[in-house]
């Protein structure tokens, strides 16, 4: 710890936002950066507490306390080397995280002022890059080999821990490129595609085999392998089915999301086939990152308009939430960079069914809606709370999360890792179950009854 008063005399500072004048006309990244003093400066005041609870937070065991003070003595070198000794790719993680690290800082109990993990995180990395401190290793074959299935954080996590012990690791993948929901959920300005690919080409030096367009089930899994890791993620979106559902302009969030982030890249869509938000009122149903994304997406399309509608009440504006204090993650009403772009946000709103003419979509009746104890226990019970009404629009955009898939009986050698295996969740913690997997693995492998 270097500066062991910094916490007293350094207040908290972020990089903040693009202005939202000008963000709104690209897909760049809407973060901004610090400069190496500042980053350094934000870095000393980490108190390297006895007990860090920003470790025990991280689903990925970072220790945000080494690195920190390797920041703030300008040893970005050490600092990286540290922080990659537990997560294998920190530049997704330093975008996309909702940092729970952050939220476990002693500095947020006592100030609400914890140290900027997430954003030192990301810096480290960038200047990782730029410095050359990333440098490909190729390990010592064992001469086993493990297929990996599905080329998301989980995939990816997996492969990268698998191809570090030694084993040939081969990722098949559905679609075109590497990256699951990472490259085509998240939108550019929230995670530039350039980051995935600058991973992947590391990895791929480093003798990761990958094999794009080719759908694996786990049910038919490619032979030839000692061990197999399926990370497939919940492709199945929760559906809306409510009558008006077949009209044109109701879509699925990630028929938006994905298809944007392939047009940027280059990929050819038709203009009568694409899912665009220009010139229309629109509608996104669902109040999580996902529907925060669309909301972004449809402002940099040229949409008229975008409310959002959730059916849950609204959370308590915070910083504290009593119901699950400190150091646990607090449930508390979150402002996306999106949100603060444009938008009507609404709480307690069921949707009753959607409205068209002449087979596309017009309006939305909704109708708000309270939540009463269930006297039989269990679920609360939706009451109505008000009047039926009419909300204006041409698209609407499903954002209300994913079906977790139904697993399988798979042989021994079979391992799931990710989504697949928890339903939705995290980035990090997607990526802590790869390394789960990885590991298990690697125990199977070396297990002498396995020879």
């Amino acid at each position: 710890m270097g500066d062991y008063k910094a916490f007293l005399t350094i207040p908290r500072k972020v990089a903040g936002y693009r202005p939202v004048h000008d963000r709104i006309l690209d897909f760049g990244e809407v973060e901004q950066t610090l400069n190496e003093g500042d980053r350094r400066l934000q870095a000393s005041r980490c108190m390297d507490c006895g007990v860090p609870f920003c470790n025990w937070a991280c689903p990925l065991g970072n220790r945000p306390p080494e690195w920190n003070d390797a920041v703030y003595h300008g040893d970005f070198e050490l600092a990286y080397r540290l922080l990659n000794a537990t997560n294998d790719f920190p530049e997704f993680t330093g975008r996309v995280c909702p940092a729970l690290c952050e939220k476990a800082c002693v500095l947020n109990l006592t100030l609400h002022e914890p140290t900027t993990n997430r954003e030192n995180e990301a810096a480290i990395t960038e200047i990782a890059f730029r410095e050359n401190y990333v440098r490909p290793v190729v390990p010592v074959r064992n001469g086993k080999s493990v297929a990996v299935i599905g080329a998301g954080p989980a995939g990816l996590a997996a492969a990268n821990r698998l191809n570090r012990a030694g084993f040939a690791v081969t990722v098949f993948d559905k679609n075109e490129k590497a990256g699951g929901l990472l490259r085509f959920g998240i939108p550019n300005f929230k995670l530039n595609k350039t980051v995935i690919d600058r991973r992947i080409a590391v990895m791929e030096q480093e003798g990761v085999e990958f094999r794009y367009g080719v759908e694996v089930a786990p049910a038919a899994l490619p032979e030839g392998f000692d061990a197999y890791v399926v990370a497939t993620g919940t492709p199945q979106a929760r559906d809306l089915p409510v009558p008006g559902r077949e009209l044109r302009g109701v879509h699925f969030a990630l028929e938006l999301l994905s298809e944007q982030n392939r047009v940027l890249y280059g990929t050819e869509v038709a203009a009568k086939d694409r899912v665009t938000c220009k010139g229309k009122d629109v509608l996104v149903i669902g109040g999580g990152d996902t529907g925060s994304d669309c909301i972004g997406t449809a402002h940099r399309q040229g949409c008229r308009s975008v409310t959002q509608i959730e059916i849950l009440p609204k959370l308590p504006a915070g910083p504290d939430d009593p119901a699950n204090p400190w150091p646990n993650w607090p449930r508390t009403l979150r402002t996306s960079s999106s949100h603060e772009e444009g938008c009507t946000r609404r709480w307690n709103i069921n949707t009753l069914r959607f409205l068209g003419e002449d087979g596309r979509l017009t309006g939305v009746e909704i109708q708000p809606i309270d939540w009463e104890p269930n006297p039989e226990g269990g679920r609360p019970k939706m009451v109505p709370a008000g009047e039926p009404e009419v909300i204006k629009a041409e698209i609407v955009l499903l954002a209300m999360g994913f079906l977790k898939p139904q697993l399988p009986e798979v042989p021994e050698n079979v391992f799931f890792a990710g989504d697949v295996a928890s339903g939705a969740s995290l980035v990090v913690r997607a990526m802590a179950s790869g390394h789960a997997a990885a590991k298990a693995v690697e125990a199977y492998l070396s297990d002498p009854k396995k020879q």
